[in-house]
């Protein structure tokens, strides 16, 4: 038996389901700065990496909201890693707060300058990724109606990474206790040790790179 359902009818479930499929996925924890100064911290769920040189990623603002209205008129922005201690002061960052309020204060969490952008990353992140911003797109349907999400892209121009997450050169994803969101109301993943396998492409893939 399958379950189908066409998503304009409804998907007849107690939750909807494409999130769960689609994940679980890495978060945009995406700091901005205000026309006015604010710095905003805000999560975002769909959001990956698309393009290795020059390397660009990209978050969905489901919403009008004041990471895209900030990116809009800077044109930057910084992308930071959430890892399993950051989870709590992530979560706080998801409040809606007035725009003159910033989310690094009621999360408790330390801004720390960037190199390129006028835009402060997370300190206490192992990782965090310095951005200009290249394309802001409304998507739409396949009828052409715009919808109310907006995909931001930005081209990484600086990165910063903890020291220790680099063994030999690699960066150690398997120990850097990355959180992924996945679906339902409330459903999160971390990644450890234990998850890593290897699986290395056939050799005339990698001569093409």
């Amino acid at each position: 038996m399958t379950h189908f359902y066409e998503p304009r009818l409804g998907h007849g479930l107690k939750h909807d389901p494409f999130n769960a499929i689609v994940g679980p996925r890495p978060i945009g924890w995406v700091s901005s700065r205000g026309v006015n100064g604010v710095i905003n911290l805000a999560p975002y769920s769909f959001f990956s990496a698309f393009n290795y040189v020059p390397p660009l990623i990209g978050f969905a603002s489901i919403g009008r909201k004041d990471s895209l209205n900030n990116i809009e008129a800077t044109g930057e922005f910084v992308w930071n890693l959430v890892t399993r201690p950051l989870t709590e002061a992530m979560n706080k960052t998801c409040d809606a707060l007035p725009p003159d309020v910033s989310e690094f204060d009621v999360a408790g969490l330390t801004q720390q300058a960037s190199r390129i952008v006028n835009v402060p990353r997370v300190a206490e992140s192992p990782v965090s990724f310095e951005c200009k911003c290249t394309q802001i797109m409304q998507m739409q349907d396949i009828e052409g109606q715009k919808v109310n999400t907006w995909m931001i892209f930005g081209q990484v121009v600086g990165v910063h990474i903890d020291e220790r997450l680099l063994k030999d050169g690699i960066y150690d994803t398997a120990n850097a206790q990355h959180v992924l969101r996945g679906g339902g109301p409330a459903d999160y993943f971390d990644i450890g040790p234990e998850q890593l396998f290897k699986l290395y492409r056939p050799e005339s893939w990698q001569a093409k790179t």
